[in-house]
This record gives structure tokens, C-alpha cells and sequence, in this order.
């Protein structure tokens, strides 16, 4: 007996440590965070940079053509993203905020909130948030159909061919429903949630031409993401 309960147990710490090796860490801020798109906060500049250089959709591209990296804080209230954008050419093509938002150039914000991975495409397990260079949110509802989010404020402020974003998310868990009276949840230390970053690059065309994420995506078919939360980094909120 004292033979078996040594295996499960030995079990169990292994099972506990490859889970706890598997995440990387977001670090907390406890400074307040102004999203200006300055980046001002001390807290930045003391976080390092992460790239947005997966390649999900396309032909490969050059670094004139496209550059991107983040950094990522958090607090009790906030998922905080500020990413770096080079590109050499800015597109908003379709007008209407809902119409095909992912062929003109945008930020796209992973955030799947418990980290539990699966199926999001038409339901809240996971969000996919298009953020828009208007600053407008947009995301497909449980209907199927693109709808706007208020989960998100930001400010992009554009110097030349680089882009700052700078971005605060309120998390949502499962229970969300669109139009109802929603909660988001509060983040503390040792909390793990799914988190990807990526860009829709589109420079003349009537569709994006690149698209690049902060994962590594197995397989042929790496646009995934919004279906599929399971290709999202994993994340635990840490303290420094």
C-alpha cells in the first residue's frame, strides 16, 4: 500500500511540474497603466519583448514589409498588451466595422481565460478580438455572426512606418453572453489563461496577405486561431 501511494504521488508532482514548465509568465504591474499609446509607465520598460514573427498566412515577407514584437502586464482588473508595429503600408478598406474586418490591417488579441484550450469559434470559451485601426473591437458571437466587444480599450498613435498599440482586456470567462449582464473576472497571482498575439498585414489587396502570429502553429493550417484556442501560448500571471 505504502508502495502505491508513493507512485501516485510521485505521479502527481511529476504531472504538477511539466504543468507548471509549460507556461511561461506574465509579469504583474503595480504601477497604474495610462493607455495613450506612449508607453510612458515604468513597467514597460522594465518588461521584455516577446516577437510576432510566425508566419500563418502568406508568402514570406520582408522585415520592410512587416516587423512586430509585444510585451504583456497584468493586474487585478487587466490583461495589458503594448505591441510594436512596423509596417510599410496601412489598409481599412471595408468601411463597415463587421464587414471582412480580418483583410485590412489590424491587432488581433487572443485571450482564452481559463486556459482550457478547445473550440471557440462560435461560442465564448475563447476570445479572438479584432481591434480595428479605428480602435473598433470585433469578434464572431454564438450566432455565428461578427459582432462588436467593449472588452478592449486602446490607442494606436503612428510615427512613420511604426505603430504602437497600446491595449488594456477585461477577461470574460464561459459564462459570457452577448447583450447580458457579464462580470469579468479579476486576476490574481498563479492564474493561468491562453494568450496569443497577431497581425493582419494587408498592403494592396482585396484580402490580407500576411498574417503573423506569436505561436508556432503545427501543421499546414495555421490559421486556427480563431477556432481553435488549443494553438494559444499558455500563460500564468506571476509577481515579480
Amino acid at each position: 500500500m505504502k508502495i502505491y501511494l508513493f507512485l501516485i504521488l510521485a505521479i502527481l508532482f511529476v504531472h504538477c511540474a511539466e504543468n507548471t514548465d509549460s507556461y511561461d509568465t506574465i509579469s504583474n504591474t503595480t504601477v497604474s497603466i495610462t493607455i495613450d499609446g506612449q508607453a510612458n509607465e515604468s513597467a514597460w520598460s522594465n518588461t521584455e519583448w516577446r516577437p510576432i514573427d510566425q508566419l500563418w498566412i502568406g508568402e514570406d515577407y520582408s522585415e520592410r514589409d512587416f516587423q512586430g514584437k509585444y510585451k504583456v502586464l497584468w493586474d487585478e482588473n487587466h490583461i495589458y498588451v503594448l505591441a510594436s508595429i512596423l509596417d510599410d503600408t496601412l489598409m481599412d478598406i471595408h468601411m463597415d466595422g463587421l464587414d471582412r474586418y480580418w483583410d485590412d490591417d489590424c491587432l488581433e488579441i487572443f485571450v482564452d481565460e481559463d486556459a482550457s484550450g478547445g473550440d471557440h469559434q462560435y461560442n465564448y470559451n475563447a476570445f479572438a478580438y479584432h481591434i480595428g485601426l479605428d480602435g473598433s473591437v470585433a469578434d464572431i458571437g454564438v450566432d455565428s455572426l461578427p459582432h462588436y466587444y467593449d472588452h478592449c480599450t486602446s490607442r494606436r498613435v503612428t510615427n512613420g512606418q511604426e505603430s504602437i498599440w497600446e491595449v488594456a482586456i477585461d477577461l470574460y470567462d464561459d459564462t459570457f453572453t452577448l447583450g447580458g449582464y457579464n462580470q469579468s473576472v479579476s486576476l490574481m497571482k498563479g492564474k493561468k489563461i491562453g494568450f496569443a498575439i497577431a497581425y493582419c498585414d494587408n498592403d494592396h489587396s482585396e484580402e490580407r496577405e500576411n498574417f503573423i502570429g506569436s505561436t508556432y502553429v503545427a501543421g499546414e493550417d495555421k490559421n486556427r486561431g480563431w477556432i481553435d484556442a488549443g494553438i494559444f501560448g499558455k500563460y500564468v500571471l506571476s509577481e515579480k
